[in-house]
């Protein structure tokens, strides 16, 4: 996936940084085929790893993806125009076009535009170890033309290893913040709310069995997030 990604940028990227944190496939080598900035760290979260790679870059403006994305070509032709010409704002969002097992979804969740293209100066990535995010100067706004393809899982085993990582992370995060669970009744009621919100309210029922099954596993996201919130109350509290 790494070298769809790193093919799309090229031809736009005067420079490209990659951060690799101890992988054992061929991640490496292939990253080298397009950079020789490639470094390889110990792993302490996402937005650790991305302010690492901004440390790294000396550009103006930054792109910031992650080996699972891919900028199509229509995205990538707007990006330069407008790097070409006088940007008006310090950070602009892209449109995801979420890839999910195979097809693209349009709807629920998967509508998004994160902030992915920003001046270097004055900007860097909050700590979190996941969902984190890029703190900038002034409002970004959302690119038209192109969108940011995100191919967010391989396959239907790749889908639940991806929600329990993220479920354990979230928890860890939640707790090391101070929140609390108020309780796994609630944890469910999240969870059944979650659901409606994505499959009718944000649509995905227009994505066929994909929305279905996208909103099912969201909501049990959910509520496995407030649960393992809840499972570490205990165990702070029964030492």
């Amino acid at each position: 996936r790494i070298a769809r990604c790193l093919k799309s940028i090229e031809k736009i990227a005067d420079e490209i940084v990659v951060l690799d944190s101890g992988s054992t496939d061929k991640t490496v080598e292939i990253v080298h085929q397009f950079t020789d900035k490639v470094f390889v760290t110990d792993w302490q979260g996402f937005g650790v790893q991305k302010q690492r790679a901004l440390d790294k870059a000396t550009c103006d403006w930054v792109l910031s993806l992650d080996a699972d994305e891919e900028v199509d070509e229509q995205l990538a032709s707007t990006i330069s125009k407008l790097l070409m010409s006088e940007p008006t704002h310090n950070a602009y969002k892209l449109r995801w076009r979420n890839i999910f097992l195979g097809k693209v979804t349009r709807f629920g969740r998967t509508g998004r535009a994160p902030t992915r293209l920003f001046k270097r100066e004055a900007s860097h990535f909050t700590k979190d170890i996941v969902h984190e995010k890029v703190v900038h100067q002034g409002e970004a706004i959302c690119l038209r033309g192109g969108y940011l393809k995100h191919y967010s899982v391989r396959d239907f085993e790749h889908l639940l290893h991806k929600n329990r990582d993220y479920t354990c992370l979230m928890a860890t995060k939640k707790f090391k913040a101070g929140k609390k669970s108020h309780g796994l009744a609630l944890a469910l009621l999240r969870s059944m709310l979650t659901f409606i919100q994505i499959y009718i309210f944000r649509l995905g029922i227009l994505d066929g069995s994909r929305g279905f099954l996208f909103a099912v596993l969201f909501a049990q996201y959910q509520f496995n997030k407030y649960a393992g919130l809840w499972a570490l109350e205990q165990t702070k509290s029964n030492p």
